[in-house]
C-alpha cells in the first residue's frame, strides 16, 4: 500500500496530465517553474518561522505545505519520489 506522499505524488501527476478546473495544483503548473520554485521558497521560510516560534500543529501544517509544493516542483521538473529515494540510498551506500 502506498504511503500518503506516494498518493499525493500520484494526484499531482494526474493533475498534470488531466487538468481540473479550479485546481490549485493546475494553477501552479500553469504559472510555471519560476512560480512553483518561489512557492517552495516561501513555504521553506514559513517552516523556519514556525520552527522558531510556533507550536507543533503550525509546524506540522507548514511542513506539510512545503512537502506539497516540493512535490509539485518535482513533477514540473520530471523528478519522482523514487528518484529522490534512489539518491538518498546512494548517499548511504545502498
Amino acid at each position: 500500500m502506498p504511503d500518503m506522499l506516494d498518493e499525493l505524488e500520484a494526484i499531482i501527476c494526474d493533475r498534470r496530465t488531466n487538468p481540473k478546473p479550479d485546481s490549485y495544483t493546475n494553477h501552479l503548473f500553469d504559472a510555471g517553474v519560476n512560480k512553483i520554485a518561489q512557492k517552495v521558497g516561501e513555504e521553506a521560510t514559513e517552516v523556519i518561522v514556525a520552527a522558531l516560534g510556533q507550536g507543533r500543529p503550525e509546524q506540522i501544517a507548514e511542513l506539510s505545505d512545503l512537502f506539497y509544493h516540493t512535490l509539485v516542483l518535482m513533477a514540473q521538473l520530471g523528478i519522482s519520489l523514487d528518484d529522490v529515494r534512489a539518491e538518498l540510498a546512494r548517499r548511504h551506500g545502498r
